[in-house]
């Protein structure tokens, strides 16, 4: 039974529990001090710090970052992506994958409409918005401004209202009623755009900031166009997800955010925005560059409301886990739904987000006879990249599920000693769709949002077939009584536990 946390607030209780956040009474400043403590936390896994108290901001604004890193506690290292998704703290990346693949099966219930939630304890309209009083950080030295939101979500609706998107796209801070960020038109939000922008009118918009723990990490999963994240979120914990209506335009909001601003985003006006510190670990200096200008008609908020943020860079922060875990979740789902033996998928931190590693079951040629392993490899490529699963991410390792794809080392130690180089061991795809945030792109790569794609066949040889060597491991080549043994008298060697 999956423990459903039903808002932000809910969900820092429950980090709580386990020592996963850290209040910070302390004044700290929102221009670079929030940034740098929340790297600070990122690279060692602290707990989440909750700031509250911040300078020259009203007392009872707070901010939380860090709310989708990993842990340093033992047993504990995904404990945030696993409370997020309701699953015990303790919780194996496999469990978190397959409890997202699972819910991908079910019928999918839509939201339930209430008459008022939390996040109407303040209703701020027209001349009244003043987005200059929330807590917006200026994140990284060399930001283009004050990023609103890293990890809010941005709710859309097409003008025939037969799609609704959830998603998260960077937006940043211009004035008191106005942002400006990416929509990227290959991705959901900018197709939803498309439909008003072919009518010559504004697009509507809503962005949820501070949001029950799940649905960020589905606002980060490539589903398939014109499937409703909402939808999802319910048939993941087998109940509707409560919305209600915003003040002044025709969309739903969750009603446990911290605060909800709405509004429309221009079909003509653009502004500066950026550059901005980014999930592939860097920073490239430079001009900003027109983008879309959000006016906000609209903010509504909790007393004493928290914004979540995410401080893009180097891993592991919220893009390698709530983009990666449940992107990895849909490759599976893809994979297995077009008829192959995909064990397990999943980004290894460190890649931020450039890999992608797919276990095969180890009995893949009994259940795809006639097949070598290059075959196999350009077959997945093939049904992939034709999805938005196989979108995000340039560089695919495919290996035998003797691998636990979770653990890097054993990654780097399948690649190292399975991968031939060349024709027998890369199957390259040209001119496939790309995130022009891949780091290595060229300029007219992410013009064009277009690049080449390879996936490195990890699989044992052919010549091996089924009779795969033994791993000379602890638990690879000791009979298990040994192991139990050994583990038993670990502290009786004189090792410490």
């Amino acid at each position: 039974m999956k423990r459903h946390l039903k808002s932000l607030r809910e969900y820092i209780d429950a980090l709580a529990e386990i020592g996963e956040v850290q209040p910070i009474d302390k004044e700290v400043n929102w221009n670079l001090e929030i940034g740098a403590i929340a790297r600070r936390c990122y690279e060692t896994g602290a707990p989440a710090p909750l700031f509250n108290t911040i300078k020259g901001i009203e007392k009872g604004f707070r901010v939380l970052a860090a709310p989708g890193g990993v842990s340093h506690q033992p047993g504990l290292y995904l404990s945030r992506i696993a409370l997020s998704l309701g699953l015990p703290p303790q919780s194996t990346g496999r469990e978190i994958v397959e409890a997202l693949v699972e819910a991908r099966g079910r019928d999918f219930i839509p939201p339930q409409l209430v008459q008022t939630g939390a996040c109407k304890e303040n209703i701020l309209i027209g001349d009244q918005v003043d987005l200059l009083r929330l807590p917006t950080p200026l994140l990284h030295g060399g930001d283009g401004g004050r990023y609103l939101n890293t990890y809010g979500i941005i709710i859309a609706q097409t003008p025939d209202k037969k799609w609704t998107n959830w998603s998260i796209a960077r937006t940043m801070l211009l004035d008191k009623n106005r942002m400006a960020g990416i929509i990227a038109p290959n991705q959901h939000i900018g197709m939803v755009r498309q439909t008003w922008l072919d009518i010559g009118k504004p697009m509507p918009f809503a962005l949820a900031l501070g949001v029950e723990p799940l649905i960020p990490f589905v606002g980060g999963m490539p589903l398939p166009d014109y499937v409703s994240e909402v939808d999802y979120v319910g048939a993941y914990f087998s109940e509707a997800i409560e919305v209600v209506q915003c003040e002044t335009v025709d969309l739903q909001v969750p009603a446990t955010a911290e605060i909800v601003l709405e509004g429309a985003i221009s079909a003509t006006e653009t502004a500066p925005e950026g550059p901005m510190g980014e999930y592939a670990g860097y920073l490239w200096a430079g001009q900003s560059s027109p983008k879309p200008v959000y006016h906000v008609t609209a903010m509504t908020y909790r007393n004493d409301p928290i914004l979540p943020i995410a401080v893009a860079g180097e891993p592991v922060e919220e893009n390698h886990t709530a983009w990666g875990v449940p992107n990895a979740a849909e490759i599976v789902y893809t994979l297995r739904a077009a008829g192959y033996p995909v064990a397990m998928a999943w980004s290894p931190f460190e890649s931020a987000n450039h890999w992608y590693v797919i276990a095969i079951e180890r009995n893949w040629r009994l259940l795809i006879p006639n097949t070598s392993s290059a075959e196999l490899c350009q077959r997945l490529g093939e049904a992939l990249f034709q999805t938005k699963a196989g979108m995000g991410t340039p560089k695919y390792i495919v290996v035998n599920d003797d691998i636990d794809i979770t653990n890097t080392k054993e990654v780097v130690w399948a690649f190292a000693t399975r991968n031939y180089p060349g024709s027998k061991g890369e199957v390259t795809f040209n001119d496939e769709a790309t995130n022009p945030l891949v780091a290595f792109l060229q300029q007219s790569e992410k013009m064009s949002m277009h690049t080449t794609k390879v996936i490195y066949n990890c699989l044992p040889p052919d010549e091996w077939g089924d009779r795969l060597p033994q791993r000379s491991s602890f638990k690879g080549a000791y009979p298990q009584e040994l192991q139990d043994d050994v583990l038993q008298n670990w502290q009786a060697y004189g090792f410490a536990r």
